[in-house]
């Protein structure tokens, strides 16, 4: 049975406070009835632009008091649960306080995660690249493994991930993956996971099963609403059109429609080859271009830090966020924040990394690294 005793409940009590004053709860009511009020007037939709979005602001805030009001419907739950167990010794109760408090505790993480979240761009969806960095064919083995994981945790999410680019390896696993993450926080959550990725493991592909260490790295861009504006002089661009390759290297069809475009100014190259025609592949390829040189100029604003992507490293020994090691031990542990696991399966294969993005970014707001 899972454990549960009034310390427990009161530090959730507690947790659960603080989250309506990072809120302002009684304000985003007022905020939501003023919306409605606005979304009322007779002529809301004569400007369709500035209608979507305050609908879209609308949408958001009520998800956010809806996602409120259940956590504190749990907190009572589990508070009533919990007194009547005591009372009447009952375990039945008592595992049901303990299953309330561990909903609510999942919640409450969601929420602290999304107050921390100023930036508006955090709320939108992202643009995810694996890259294998220092370990050959066995680094593009270990990109796969690491699609594989950021697919499950998705999932896990509820999030829609759509693969743009993913060409197969030399003869292993893929020469890099690129896709779009469509969801709640989605970019705010996954910028946790930007850097270099270190696996440990006995290779598969040796004959004398020696242990091998292999790297890959990780970038995370938000995709930018259509509202962000980056000038792109079109006389800058070289676009090439190639033969398409599907997941794992079959054909997608007969047709040259994979697309790669270069910035000529500053080198940033972007391809796409997995949607069904070469304007959808363009259309994706022109938006992670705009991502990139917006992230480029917040750079060149920052000067001492890169506040999109955080400093950037070689993909080898030394610049590792993170360490998944498979032998001769398990364990998988961040070494900014300290969280692991022993239970690397669940990782690797479940996409069970909220506890390690939820660690980053508590780690953040606690002064671990600073932003921009």
């Amino acid at each position: 049975m899972a454990e549960i005793d009034r310390t427990a409940i009161a530090a959730l009590a507690a947790r659960l406070a603080e989250v309506e004053g990072y809120f302002h709860l009684d304000e985003l009511r007022a905020r939501i009835a003023e919306l409605e009020k606005a979304g009322a007037a007779p002529d809301f939709w004569n400007d369709a632009e500035a209608a979507r979005s305050q609908m879209a602001a609308l949408a958001e805030a009520r998800d956010d008091v809806a996602a409120l009001e259940r956590a504190r419907t749990n907190l009572e739950d589990a508070e009533t649960a919990f007194e009547l167990g005591t009372e009447m010794d009952d375990e039945a109760l008592l595992e049901e306080a303990a299953q309330l408090a561990q909903a609510l505790e999942r919640d409450l993480s969601d929420l602290e995660l999304s107050s921390w979240f100023t930036d508006e761009l955090d709320h939108g969806d992202a643009i995810v690249t694996v890259t294998p960095g220092q370990g050959g064919l066995e680094a593009q083995d270990w990109c796969a493994m690491l699609f594989r994981m950021y697919q499950a945790y998705c999932a896990r999410r509820g999030w829609k991930v759509t693969v743009n680019d993913a060409p197969a390896g030399e003869a292993i696993g893929l020469d890099r993956a690129t896709f779009t993450v469509a969801g709640h926080n989605a970019y705010g959550m996954l910028r946790a996971e930007q850097g270099v990725h270190r696996l440990v493991r006995i290779s598969p592909t040796d004959a004398k099963k020696r242990r091998q260490t292999t790297f890959a790295g990780v970038e995370v861009l938000p995709v930018l609403p259509d509202d962000v504006q980056v000038d792109i002089n079109p006389d800058d661009l070289r676009i090439d059109v190639f033969h398409s390759h599907g997941h794992g290297g079959q054909g997608v069809n007969t047709t040259d429609s994979a697309v790669r475009i270069t910035h000529l100014p500053t080198g940033i190259v972007t391809t796409c080859q997995n949607e069904r025609s070469q304007l959808q592949n363009k259309a994706f390829a022109m938006n992670m271009l705009r991502s990139k040189l917006y992230e480029l100029e917040l750079e060149r604003r920052a000067s001492e830090l890169d506040e999109l992507r955080g400093p950037k490293h070689d993909i080898a020994w030394g610049n590792q966020i993170r360490s998944y090691v498979l032998y001769p031990y398990q364990m998988v542990k961040d070494l900014r924040t300290g969280v692991e696991t022993g239970n690397t399966d669940a990782v690797l294969t479940g996409g069970d990394l909220d506890p390690f993005i939820v660690g980053y970014h508590r780690w953040v707001v606690g002064g671990g690294e600073q932003r921009g």
